[in-house]
């Protein structure tokens, strides 16, 4: 079975005392329209860190400083296998501009489990779930 290592960013920020999460609708493919956190295919070379710099970069036109790593989610989807090192970061430029996705909005964490979220990305909800109860 083929493997692809990607990494997911968990943009947050404080809204009226609560906090919030960015999510991103898939625009194209089997899980179009499910909810994700945003991110992208490593490249040779990079670490994950910066894999992630760049996919928000190239995905949302915006700078962003990658703090501490979350999790590692290992998924079996139907045709490959999935690696995907979810890390926390904050914006620092640039205005979130969906240049890949077909929508975007942030969430509280008491609605995450009211998106239909992609397979993977439902082991980072549940892992946030428990870091902020």
């Amino acid at each position: 079975m083929k493997s692809i290592e990607v990494v997911a960013g968990v943009l947050t920020r404080t809204q009226n005392g609560a906090v919030e999460f960015f999510a991103t609708a898939r625009g194209y493919g089997n899980y179009k329209g499910f909810w994700e956190f945003p991110g992208g295919k490593m490249e040779a070379g990079e670490t994950r860190e910066q894999a992630l710099a760049r996919e928000l970069r190239e995905e949302l036109a915006v700078q962003v400083e990658v703090g501490d790593f979350i999790c590692t989610v290992e998924h079996d989807y139907p045709n490959f296998h999935l690696t995907m090192h979810c890390l926390y970061c904050s914006m620092v430029g640039g205005e979130l501009t969906l240049l890949e996705h077909e929508a975007a909005r942030w969430v509280p964490l008491g609605d995450l489990d009211s998106l239909k979220w992609c397979p993977a990305d439902i082991k980072v909800v549940e892992n946030l779930k428990k870091c902020y109860i």
